[in-house]
């Protein structure tokens, strides 16, 4: 092997990532390959590189033996004594051979060979590094749109990203740079698969824990995070030290944290809560921007009767019930939201109710009559 071939090695081995002794097993086995189709398949041929001085050794191998049966297997003991005088039956005798005996057919073969080992390493190096990238954020560029996904390049591969895993609003072009979360990672016939979302909830937990130092360092810990991909994301914080503002780190000076998330995001609403273990305050929390008057639970049930404002009724449901059906998301909570009047309503006619059974029960009594002993 040539210096010129060492320096080829070890350029590739820098560009694909691949290691040079893998580089160079892949020229052995190719070169190894080559010879013995050059020689009929035959077994006894072999070949070695050494790693240092860039040397290929090519020789093959003959038994020793009394009598000859198979010329390109063996040898007799008199030609090997010719060549070693103290060889002697059942020993192996080496017999160099010329690497220039390869033909174009040959070389051709060791060629494909290498491009395949290559290959091989490569997905591997792939693999290895986006297997355990599973939950974290990747970003690239847009290549192509077919067959309802998107490719994006990575730089050393691409990812598959499927435009239901899209905000529903956005329609991405060739070039529009993109972030998103690797839901997996497959091994394929192909090469490894890497499945990349727009729309996963962790998502949006993992644009925060990027934006904001606070959760990136373990002070601020994201407790529940909803979302309704487009359209809404309910996110619950607390603060490992009491001295640390959990909302106020996310929102950032004039909401600049929140804001580069929300641009990120295409405009999607975002509403970040201090999380507490209480379940009153939670759910009223977790019913922003709607202002809540009072709040029942049943916590055998876990279900909550949460009483609002007239005004705020709507604002508290949300479009199409959103958001209540965050909220109970992101509480655990079943939350049945009625209004003031609905409320003043249901208590009064409790209030008669009770009236009329105390007035039914009055007139029982008076209907009885007594029974003297």
């Amino acid at each position: 092997m040539t210096k010129e071939l060492c320096h080829v090695i070890e350029q590739i081995s820098r560009e694909k990532g691949i290691s040079k002794e893998i580089m160079v097993e892949a020229l052995e086995s190719a070169l190894l390959s080559a010879m013995r189709k050059k020689y009929g398949g035959r077994t006894n041929i072999h070949l070695t590189i050494d790693r240092k001085k860039c040397d290929i050794r090519v020789y093959e191998t003959k038994l020793v033996a009394a009598e000859v049966a198979d010329p390109d297997q063996e040898i007799s003991l008199k030609a090997a004594r010719a060549i070693d005088p103290e060889k002697k039956e059942g020993d192996i005798v080496e017999f160099p051979l010329d690497l220039h005996d390869l033909g174009r057919i040959a070389a051709q073969t060791a060629k494909q060979v290498i491009f395949q080992r290559v290959r091989e390493a490569e997905r591997d190096v792939i693999f290895s590094e986006f297997k355990d990238r599973t939950g974290q954020i990747v970003s690239g560029s847009v290549m192509r749109k077919e067959k309802g996904a998107y490719f994006i390049n990575l730089g050393k591969t691409e990812a598959y990203l499927a435009i239901k895993d899209t905000l529903p609003t956005e329609n991405l072009k060739r070039g529009d740079v993109v972030k998103a979360i690797v839901e997996e990672v497959k091994v394929t016939a192909k090469g490894p698969e890497i499945i990349i979302s727009r729309t996963s909830p962790q998502f949006v937990g993992e644009l925060f824990r990027m934006e904001v130092p606070e959760i990136s360092e373990g002070l601020v810990i994201i407790k529940s995070i909803v979302r309704e991909p487009g359209e809404r994301t309910k996110i619950a914080v607390t603060s490992k030290d009491t001295a640390v503002d959990p909302v106020g780190s996310c929102v950032g000076m004039k909401g600049t944290r929140v804001q580069a998330i929300v641009r990120e995001l295409r405009g999607e609403r975002i509403d970040i809560i201090p999380w507490t273990d209480e379940p009153r305050t939670l759910i009223a929390r977790a019913l922003s921007p709607a202002s809540v008057e009072k709040i029942g639970v049943n916590e055998d049930d876990k279900t909550a009767m949460v009483v609002v404002n007239d005004q705020q009724l709507s604002l508290a449901i949300g479009k199409k019930g959103q958001n209540v059906r965050l909220a109970m998301k992101l509480t655990g909570w079943e939350i049945d939201i009625i209004s003031d009047t609905e409320y003043s309503k249901i208590r009064l006619e409790e209030t008669d109710k009770a009236l009329e059974d105390s007035m039914r029960k009055e007139s029982q009594k008076k209907e009885t009559p007594s029974v003297d002993a």
